[in-house]
């Protein structure tokens, strides 16, 4: 065990945790918050620090502006984090707090990382502490505010939302490890080619954390050939791209939204590309053909039903197959629906005639066409005065269906694409019977 001492007393942490910025200055990108006259760099300069919740995906910086922030108003700071930590924690801090107050200490800033781990009556510890300035709480979370905050907090809290980093300032970070800096590669003779930092680049999409980390291992790896790290070295370290998605957060409906108006806008390339990202980033694919089941009749209906009976058959073979094989069928019922001739008109037709049940009296079903299965039935008139369409001239009868009411109502309205444009060839003829009919 005493030989093994040295290695863990050498041990160092690792380089995105060494390279995390310590003044406002040094940190990279999220210029709309931190600039002269933004929200964060004006707040600072006049030491005006309030509440805020930090949103914004992974390897943002939202950890270190808190961190930067804490250093430079000079304040007690506490991280917390919601998925290690529980409320009773925090509880114990606000009250060391309280006491520190009242014998002329400063407040403390909380910081909670992953504040939405905390359901919403566990975040009402929050409030009291806030309105007494007893806290300052700075929150930081990957998920939308809206549907993760406590409204009550919320509503004392200001949202910063963090963009990820541009290529650009990931190429800065990179660039900062191997100039010298002394928590990079100061003490080692480390390059990098130009190609690996492209590829390093591009892999970390706009996570500063992410291209770091694997920085890190294939700067381990170089020192134990030539010092170089190339763009083999780079693939060696690498797994599958970190694709940004999370299958029950924010950015799943981002997704999903993005495909659907991508196929109503009929740009099949952008669809096949939203597609993907979710179907790399592990989404469900019986979750992915039930909403191309429901664009199939919301946005194309009867321009094209053979629509419906792709996706319907498309679902068949996601649920024979499975991933992956399945993504082709994926793939080729997208590529349909997109180029297929769109139409609202079915979708607009449910939506008027569930208007019309809900705002109109539920008047009784004319007796011409109701059951009549009993005398009884037959009696009261139900089922009297029924014409049998087919026995009539042209298989129609012109007889009344609605109820009095809404006679004349006209729900369905074809578009004029696609197989609508037949559907209202046929409308016409029958309306034309019926009107034939009203003459006589």
């Amino acid at each position: 065990m005493k030989e093994q001492l040295p290695i863990f007393n050498n041990h160092k942490a690792p380089l995105a945790e060494r390279m995390r910025p310590q003044r406002l200055k040094d940190i990279v990108g999220q210029e709309h918050l931190l600039g002269p006259h933004k929200i964060l760099g004006h707040a600072l300069e006049t030491d005006s620090i309030g509440n805020y919740i930090f949103w914004g995906p992974p390897g943002t910086g939202k950890t270190t502006l808190a961190h930067v922030i804490a250093q430079m108003t000079q304040r007690p700071f506490v991280t917390f984090s919601a998925a290690f930590n529980g409320i009773k924690e925090v509880k114990a801090v606000i009250e060391e707090t309280k006491e520190s107050l009242q014998s002329g200490g400063k407040s403390t800033i909380l910081f909670v990382d992953e504040i939405h781990r905390f359901n919403k009556a566990q975040q009402d510890a929050f409030l009291q502490p806030l309105e007494q300035g007893i806290i300052t709480l700075i929150g930081a979370t990957t998920e939308n505010p809206s549907f993760e905050v406590n409204t009550a907090l919320l509503s004392r809290c200001t949202v910063c939302i963090l963009n990820p980093l541009e290529d650009s300032h990931i190429a800065q970070i990179i660039d900062r490890c191997l100039s010298g800096h002394v928590s990079g590669f100061a003490e080692k003779a480390i390059t990098l080619t130009s190609d690996a930092r492209d590829l390093l680049i591009n892999y970390a999409n706009g996570d500063a954390r992410i291209a770091l980390t694997a920085l890190d291992s294939a700067a381990q790896l170089a020192e134990t050939q030539n010092g170089t790290i190339s763009v083999e070295t780079i693939k060696t370290v690498l797994s599958a791209r970190n694709v940004a998605y999370d299958k029950n957060g924010e950015e799943h409906y981002n997704l999903i939204s993005a495909l659907h108006k991508s196929l109503r806008s009929s740009d099949v390339q952008a669809a096949l590309y939203w597609l993907n990202r979710m179907i790399e980033g592990g989404a469900d694919p019986l979750y992915l053909v039930r909403r191309l089941i429901r664009f199939a009749s919301e946005d194309i209906g009867l321009a094209d039903p053979q629509a419906l009976v792709q996706a319907v058959a498309v679902q068949q073979a996601v649920h024979f197959l499975g991933y992956p094989e399945c993504n082709v069928h994926l793939g080729q019922l997208v590529i349909y629906l997109a180029t297929a001739p769109k139409s609202n008109s079915v979708y607009t037709a449910v939506l008027q005639a569930k208007r019309a049940v809900a705002e109109t009296r539920n008047d009784p079903v004319p007796l011409h066409i109701r059951n009549s299965p009993t005398r009884l039935m037959r009696e009261i008139g139900c089922g009297k005065g029924y014409q049998y369409d087919h026995e009539s001239e042209d298989h129609f009868s012109g007889q009344r269906c609605f109820p009095e009411n809404l006679e004349g109502s006209i729900f369905y309205r074809p578009g004029e694409y696609g197989f609508e444009r037949e559907i209202k060839k046929r409308l016409d003829y029958w309306n034309s019977l019926r009107t034939k009919l009203q003459k006589k």
